[in-house]
């Protein structure tokens, strides 16, 4: 292929392809099990699935502004729906903040092991990112202001962490606001909130109502279960909101998106089943996990991070459990080649989950 005479914009052509976690193949003798992605193993509401299935007048746009989902939204989680904005999930809304704040030159820092998105979408800027060292796999509010510099734009929390599955305290994330400069946004993203029930943790919407420099980033992908639709929203000061709005595509929400999502927020039921299944399999993996002596931070998410011996174990576990029908995640992507991330599934898919690494084990001893 001959090279092309297009000119790229500095940083595009550095920037990596992110590669999504595998879900098996349409050959498969036995349907696998996909614990790769931090799916709801539920599935999304019946409710949510009735509405999609509603939604179909293909020849009309979306509302442009999703207004009756932000007010849902608003109305659910106790929130200024003027201050919500909707995107093709919150990927596309990681994108347009960097894009609105960070360019040619500019830093975007993160932790070590914070989601890859981050640093993809700012090398497709042309700006640099920066990670900051963990601490046992904990986002370190120190290491992260250690980091700054006058070329700082955006400093990005996952809270909690995807891939290690931590969180840090709302004291912590406070701290960290009040040590970075006003000019610095700091985008908190809460994709896995839902999941975590402890008296000291926050998504971070308590600073965005007390500063101007703060952004909560949510998704109906995870415990909601519309992870094929693209749907996400962020709470934001009304100044960001605004910037959103201006570099975001008009009809960034499909139809069936917004209907799909304004059901799940209805069902209370499903969610609070999915909150119980996910508690009670994740108690019983990482406890299992030890009992093979495969060890693992504490997971306050739908996942957990399972540390092998070394790379070479974890290659061979990954290899195995797939030929096997178990897909789950390698994350030698975020530095962590040791480490295997496992989706929580439902009792069955952790069975199979457990018996296959189980026989791994004792193949491999």
């Amino acid at each position: 292929m001959s090279e092309s005479p297009l000119k790229l914009r500095p940083g595009i052509a550095d920037a990596p392809i992110y590669v999504p976690g595998a879900h098996g193949g349409d050959d498969d003798a036995e349907p696998p099990v996909v614990l790769s992605a931090n799916e709801n193993p539920l599935g999304p509401s019946p409710k949510a699935i009735e509405a999609y299935g509603q939604a179909l007048a293909l020849n009309r746009y979306p509302d442009g502004g999703a207004v009756a989902l932000r007010n849902a939204i608003g109305a659910r989680f106790g929130l200024d729906p003027a201050r919500i904005v909707c995107g093709a999930g919150s990927d596309e809304l990681i994108t347009l903040l960097i894009r609105c704040y960070a360019g040619q030159g500019d830093e975007v820092l993160q932790s070590q092991h914070g989601f890859l998105m981050y640093g993809i979408s700012a090398r497709t800027v042309g700006a640099t990112p920066v990670l900051a060292p963990e601490t046992n796999l904990h986002t370190d509010v120190d290491n992260l202001l250690a980091q700054v510099t006058e070329r700082t734009k955006i400093c990005f929390v996952a809270n909690p962490n995807n891939p290690t599955g931590t969180y840090i305290s709302g004291s912590e994330l406070r701290r960290l606001r009040e040590g970075l400069r006003d000019d610095i946004l700091l985008a908190v993203d809460a994709a896995y909130s839902e999941y975590v029930d402890l008296p000291d943790y926050s998504d971070g919407r308590d600073l965005v109502d007390d500063y101007e420099n703060v952004v909560m980033l949510r998704t109906f992908s995870k415990i909601f279960g519309l992870a094929a639709l693209r749907l996400g929203w962020c709470y934001a000061p009304a100044a960001v909101v605004d910037a959103l709005n201006r570099v975001r595509s008009p009809f960034n929400v499909s139809v069936p998106a917004q209907a799909a999502g304004l059901a799940a927020l209805a069902d209370r039921e499903h969610i609070a089943l999915t909150i119980d299944t996910n508690t009670e399999q994740l108690r019983r993996l990482t406890g299992a996990l030890a009992q093979l002596g495969i060890a693992s931070p504490p997971s306050v998410g739908n996942f957990v991070l399972a540390k092998f011996r070394d790379a070479d174990m974890a290659k061979r576990a990954n290899a195995y459990l797939m030929a096997h029908g178990v897909i789950v995640r390698s994350v030698a992507a975020y530095g962590l080649s040791e480490c295997l991330r496992m989706t929580v599934g439902t009792a069955a898919e952790n069975d199979r989950l457990l018996a296959a690494l189980t026989d791994f084990l004792a193949q491999d001893s």
